[in-house]
């Protein structure tokens, strides 16, 4: 991220609490990768239920199964075993996907470090939706349907194995600024 020229502090799952984030008044906040399951994973359940609503948040890798449980999903081994430094094509819905894939081709090629995903049978479909997929299916990025400022993707988009990993991110760091100006705008 400090490549792109953001600014950013990075912080362990367990080295804060709810309050010490909220104190620091995040214009966004990414959930980072492993290792482990959500449940394992200090705040982050926690901080996507309690400051989702009102904060953006990215998941990445784990970050996208810490959304996908805390809405009700399930967390299980991936069908297709483990997929350590392994690329595949994702294909986006180009409306649901558009904020954080606007730009890409569609499929792209991503890569992938990860043995855990949200298990397609209990995909929260009531607060979620999911906005990419792998050629076999499995959930490779996702959205909530009311807070659409808390998306997640399965795969590593700052890996270079990603090749428009960057862009994603970009992207994501773009919604967050048109929320902001939406924000400014109603309070006018």
């Amino acid at each position: 991220m400090g490549e792109l020229g953001l600014n950013f502090e990075v912080y362990r799952n367990d080295e804060l609490t709810i309050e010490d984030v909220k104190r620091k008044n995040p214009r966004g906040i990414l959930i980072s990768p492993g290792p482990g399951e959500p449940q394992d994973s200090g705040i982050s359940l926690q901080t996507v239920l309690e400051l989702g609503p009102t904060i953006p948040i990215f998941g990445v890798c784990m970050g996208l199964q810490c959304i996908g449980e805390a809405f009700g999903g399930k967390i299980i081994r991936a069908p297709s075993g483990v997929m350590h430094g392994k690329s595949s094509p994702v294909r986006y819905d180009e409306e649901l996907g558009k904020a954080l894939f606007n730009g890409l081709p569609n499929p792209f090629t991503a890569a992938r470090y990860h043995s855990l995903v949200i298990e397609q049978e209990t995909f929260p479909h009531d607060a979620l939706e999911a906005t990419a997929w792998t050629e076999d299916g499995l959930i490779m990025a996702a959205r909530h349907k009311k807070y659409r400022h808390i998306q997640g993707v399965q795969f590593h988009p700052e890996s270079i194995i990603t090749p428009e990993g960057k862009r994603i991110i970009l992207n994501f760091v773009r919604f967050i600024e048109e929320l902001e100006k939406q924000r400014a705008g109603e309070k006018n």
